[in-house]
């Protein structure tokens, strides 16, 4: 139900008018923008936003509202004006490339041809048109001409030097300011992720040039993309980049440093701790390794969320999504060693998890079509492919862990009644899997979950939302909509809820769900007309309790009605508004967010929202990888196949962990259950609200 957010955008996009008047106007983050981008669009510092917006301290993603000082507004606009004007003069000027924009659109604005822009910026012919780039502007009708003037503007852009600065312990901002003859602010500035802290370790990009007393070895000239030549530069000094590692249990001294190649001197001095000998549990500074980093693993976490987070990728990774003709007959293996992830310790036994995945390569082989142009109009392809990039994560996880896994890769070659899974077995491919992941299809799951029951094979099915038959190894990951609906109504019985619907007559199947289902529940009273009767609501609810309002309606006119009366309902007692399903009506411009936050509006969800610190690396690792945002496949596909490698090494087998074990990935929970009737299904759903601050909170 992320569409939400959606509705964020929207509706502060209406009302951006009316507080352009007051001291702050409302921003939409663009995907792939930076504080410090945003802060520079606006002439403001960092400082300014996070001060107006303290969670974007932990990083913004795509859709999310910010406020910004009203004099970052203006120098916008003034900005603009003067590059209007800029674009009707003689003299070239200068363009910075924004997320989103093409050559064809800045040929366009600056109204010049292709060939004079790329006679300007030479760099566009070898690298493309790249987010950040500084590209010169010729003047209208000039051609190769412009090449010298923006030669010499190129190199005044040149001029502008950096340097970068490791943070070593016991250092503060001002003593790096005052050794690069800089400032607090310019630092915080042009390193927006050290505004709340001073990470050690954290690698600090500096205008100006090293101390004299310093070796220059790390001065850059930075043309335009200071991202790009700061991360040329963190591979050119290894030796001074550091991470944080939690010690395992019964490591010592000897292990680690045989792990990061350091000694027990070198190791105690950059940790003053360990002068007391190795303890569980201790976080400690050690050299990160760039060719296979070692996995951020999160504090060992109760039953409830038995399975750990390892979300850090190495960089020695297997096929990806461009090499997908190679996936046919594709086996990545890891080595043997298990890592402690829980405090109860795994086996050593090797495990193999087999993905069925929908490429249907032998189709693509004697379709006439272009690989590209498939790719960009088969639906199912690009969901198969999203899924597979997001596994790829997984199973580089995997192998950082040094999980003893092996992994399987077939394809399934699916239609939504066929699938060569009987020619797999034939074939003994599957039978000696500890668990399959797929096929898509439900029908084609239940035919793979069948002909390896006898096998004690479990078949987890992995984006499928039908009802799935009894068969005793067969695993549903997505919720059914009844179970989605039931989590919600547990929960506000749990704190004691009293529960009023608002049902409009055309829901009939939500009046049938609540009547049969969920006892107890009030029903407001509806006008002849089919209005809400708001006298018979407001004396369904009760002063001394927390009162839940399940309100089920298309009709905006209802929707409105029933807002009004539950904001003047929470004068005298405790109210919050619910919904079980997505509602397009809150997504128009005539419902009003601001009362929909008033009300903390609640809903059931399969998936969250989160900003915990593993969630924010594995975004920030795919888009590394895969050069954009991972969307609900992608991160289905590494929540997925992580969980099922994670329980494989929990020294249980996997049927035994669905029943005793929850878990949370990226953005899935998994707890399963046994079906009366037979198999497993998933109950992890979330229960979602919005909070005051605007942002998106989980309940339960």
């Amino acid at each position: 139900m992320k569409y939400y957010s959606t509705l964020l955008s929207l509706v502060f996009f209406v009302t951006c008018n009316a507080f352009s008047q007051e001291k702050v106007v409302k921003y939409t983050v663009s995907s792939g923008e930076t504080i410090n981008q945003i802060a520079v669009k606006f002439k403001v510092t960092p400082y300014d936003i996070y001060a107006l917006n303290p969670d974007a301290r932990n990083g913004v993603k795509p859709n999310t509202v910010l406020l910004i000082p009203t004099n970052g507004a203006k120098a916008v606009a003034k900005t603009e004006e003067k590059a209007v004007k800029k674009t009707s003069g003689k003299n070239p000027g200068t363009h910075e490339v924004q997320p989103k924009e093409t050559l064809f659109g800045i040929e366009k604005k600056y109204d010049i041809t292709d060939e004079a822009l790329k006679a300007a910026n030479p760099f566009l012919v070898k690298d493309g048109l790249q987010i950040g780039q500084t590209l010169v502007i010729p003047a209208k009708g000039s051609t190769a001409k412009t090449t010298a003037t923006a030669s010499k503007t190129v190199k005044s852009v040149a001029q502008e030097k950096y340097v970068y600065h490791d943070v070593v312990a016991k250092e503060t901002k001002f003593s790096i300011a005052k050794k690069y003859d800089t400032t607090i602010e310019d630092l915080e500035k042009r390193n927006p992720e050290i505004v709340s802290s001073l990470p050690v370790g954290y690698r600090l990009t500096i205008k100006g040039h090293a101390p004299k007393t310093e070796a220059p070895a790390q001065t850059v000239t930075n043309v335009a993309k200071p991202a790009e030549v700061k991360k040329a530069a963190e591979t050119t000094k290894k030796a001074t980049s550091y991470m944080e590692y939690q010690v395992k249990p019964k490591e010592t001294f000897y292990s680690l440093g045989r792990t990061f190649h350091i000694s027990q001197e070198d190791l105690t001095e950059l940790n003053p701790a360990l002068s007391e000998g190795v303890k569980e549990g201790m976080v400690l500074k050690v050299p990160a390794g760039y060719l296979a980093p070692q996995p951020i693993i999160p504090q060992a976490q109760p039953v409830e969320k038995a399975t750990e987070q390892a979300i850090d990728r190495s960089t020695e990774n297997t096929a990806g999504i461009k090499v997908v003709d190679k996936v046919k007959s594709e086996t990545v293996s890891v080595n043997p060693e298990v890592v402690e992830l829980t405090k109860k310790r795994g086996q050593t036994e090797r495990k193999k998890v087999v993905l069925l995945l929908p490429f249907n390569l032998a189709k693509m082989q004697t379709d006439t079509t272009s690989t590209g142009n498939r790719i960009k109009s088969d639906k199912f392809l690009n969901m198969t492919l999203d899924f597979y990039s997001g596994a790829m994560m997984a199973i580089d996880s995997a192998k950082t862990l040094k999980l003893p896994i092996d992994v399987a890769i077939y394809d399934s070659q699916e239609t939504k009644s066929s699938s060569n899974i009987s020619s797999l077995i034939a074939q003994n491919k599957l039978q000696d899997a500890d668990a399959v992941v797929g096929p898509f299809y439900q029908s084609n799951a239940e035919t793979a979950a069948n002909a390896l029951r006898s096998y004690n094979v479990p078949v987890i099915s992995p984006l499928s939302k039908d009802s799935a038959n009894s068969i005793d190894n067969l695993y549903q990951t997505i919720p059914s909509n009844d179970v989605v609906r039931n989590a919600v109504f547990d929960y506000m019985r749990s704190k004691n809820g009293n529960i009023v619907a608002v049902v409009d007559k055309k829901k009939e199947s939500v009046t049938n769900y609540i009547k049969q289902n969920q006892k107890g529940v009030v029903f407001a009273a509806l006008t002849e007309t089919g209005g809400l009767d708001v006298a018979n609501l407001k004396s369904s609810l009760l002063p001394n309790r927390m009162n839940y309002v399940v309100m089920e309606t298309g009709n905006t006119a209802m929707v409105k009605t029933t807002i009004k009366a539950l904001l003047d309902a929470q004068k005298t007692c405790q109210v919050q508004l619910v919904i079980l399903e997505p509602n397009s009506t809150l997504d128009t411009d005539e419902i009003s967010f601001d009362n929909l936050v008033k009300l903390k509006l609640m809903y059931p969800s399969v998936t969250r929202e989160s900003d915990e610190q593993p969630v924010l690396i594995f975004e920030k690792q795919y888009r590394l990888k895969n050069k954009v945002n991972p969307n609900t496949y992608a991160t289905r596909g590494f929540d997925v196949t992580f969980d099922t490698m994670m329980r494989l090494v929990q020294g249980k087998t996997y049927q035994e962990t669905a029943d005793l074990m929850t878990t949370e990935q990226v953005d899935n929970k998994f707890q399963y259950y046994k079906k009366e009737d037979g198999g497993h299904a998933n109950k992890g759903v979330y229960i979602l609200y919005y909070d005051t601050d605007l942002t998106l909170k989980v309940a339960n």
